[in-house]
């Protein structure tokens, strides 16, 4: 009986993840919150200029951006990750997002990273703000102490940098992230 348990474990443990991956509102529900996140989302975007070079430039010609300070994955041959954060234009808040993402495959481990997503234009923000805006089966290897992320070419105006925080995930996986939009009050 004891041995059943013991193989129980990973499977609860993404029961758990996915479970947390799920409803949620997309907008903190408090001002204490908004300006919590607004604090690491501001911490987040230094990051990420301080880690590329010519990452202040991508941000300065980008239309719009949303930035996701700390997205949380997991997984176990089925994984899942989420995250909130704000989309900015022009240096103003337009509204909040939040990501989630269910994925299957050949893949282990947990991870945190922050997500920086550019719009070229006014046409992929509008798609991101109405739910449109997928990314879908990627195969990554993130370790966190190399300081490895992965960036992407604008594809239907929008390009996407990732910044490893802490964690070791290995994965070749199909699965999507989606992302929710909540206009800002």
């Amino acid at each position: 009986m004891r041995m059943t348990n013991l193989k129980m474990l990973p499977l609860l443990a993404v029961v758990v993840l996915l479970a947390g991956c799920s409803d949620g509102p997309t907008t903190p529900v408090t001002s204490v919150g908004r300006q919590y996140l607004s604090q690491r989302c501001s911490a987040a975007l230094a990051d990420f200029k301080q880690s590329r070079s010519g990452m202040h430039r991508w941000i300065k010609s980008a239309y719009a951006y949303a930035i996701l300070p700390s997205v949380g994955a997991g997984a176990i041959g089925i994984g899942g990750a989420s995250g909130r954060g704000e989309v900015i234009r022009n240096g103003s808040l337009l509204g909040y997002c939040k990501l989630t993402q269910v994925n299957i495959g050949a893949q282990i481990g947990g991870q945190r990273f922050a997500e920086l997503i550019l719009f070229r234009d006014q046409l992929a923000l509008s798609r991101f703000q109405s739910g449109q805006t997928t990314f879908d089966a990627r195969a990554t290897a993130v370790a966190a102490a190399s300081g490895a992320g992965t960036a992407a070419n604008y594809q239907y105006g929008v390009v996407v940098f990732t910044l490893p925080l802490d964690g070791l995930m290995v994965q070749a996986a199909i699965g999507g992230q989606h992302f929710t939009y909540a206009p800002a009050d």
